[in-house]
């Protein structure tokens, strides 16, 4: 048993429930959160991915879209080439099986070491309203592939793309049977102002982030 569900399991005991919730359970929540009213928000009438793109361009991220995932290495060649970047990246497992060897890239799907300078990953979705990425942790995504390379490429499907943070958590609810270890929301590049309240790119994590959308 792992640490989170040995600790889960020992406060379940203190509360005279089993280690692991019934079915019945989990539904019981599932239906209390889905019965919550939703609060105000603004309006949301944009086409998703035009919204998307607008944001995540107005955070300093860059976007390119194709037609398909097997067109994606050669947008990734291209923007590493067109930023004298080194045609090398650790990757997540998901994406390693595509044709990056035709245009001239070497990927190696592993944990990201401190002498990467690129890494590839994918997301579990994209927010239309902010131009977030949402990725979540787990045994073939690790979070240290778009957080230590100075540059993180992202291949997102145009399908994942959801309308506000809202549907983000529900879409995560709805597809994985537990919460992630970690979930993070990537807007842009790193930055912080702490100096003299001057923006810099890349303080704590890439100086760099490409989107590129899979139609």
């Amino acid at each position: 048993m792992a640490a989170r569900e040995n600790i889960l399991a020992r406060i379940r005991a203190r509360q005279g429930k089993p280690a692991l919730p019934a079915a019945g359970e989990r539904e019981a929540v599932r239906s209390y959160v889905n019965s919550r009213p939703r609060h105000a928000r603004p309006r949301t009438d944009w086409e998703l991915l035009a919204r998307f793109r607008e944001r995540a361009l107005g955070l300093s991220s860059t976007v390119d879209e194709v037609e398909s995932l097997a067109a994606a290495p050669a947008a990734v060649a291209h923007y590493l080439r067109s930023n004298s970047l080194p045609p090398t990246a650790a990757c997540w497992t998901e994406f390693a099986a595509l044709d990056w060897r035709s245009v001239g890239v070497e990927v190696a799907a592993r944990v990201a070491r401190d002498s990467d300078l690129v890494g590839i990953t994918g997301a579990f979705c994209a927010i239309a309203e902010t131009g977030t990425l949402m990725t979540v942790t787990g045994p073939h995504t690790p979070a240290t592939t778009s957080l230590l390379p100075e540059t993180h490429i992202a291949i997102v499907s145009a399908a994942r793309i959801v309308r506000g943070m809202e549907e983000a958590w529900q879409l995560m609810r709805d597809e994985l049977k537990q919460p992630p270890r970690a979930a993070s929301f990537i807007s842009g590049p790193s930055r912080t102002a702490d100096i003299e309240q001057t923006v810099t790119l890349g303080a704590h994590g890439p100086y760099r982030v490409h989107i590129v959308i899979t139609r």
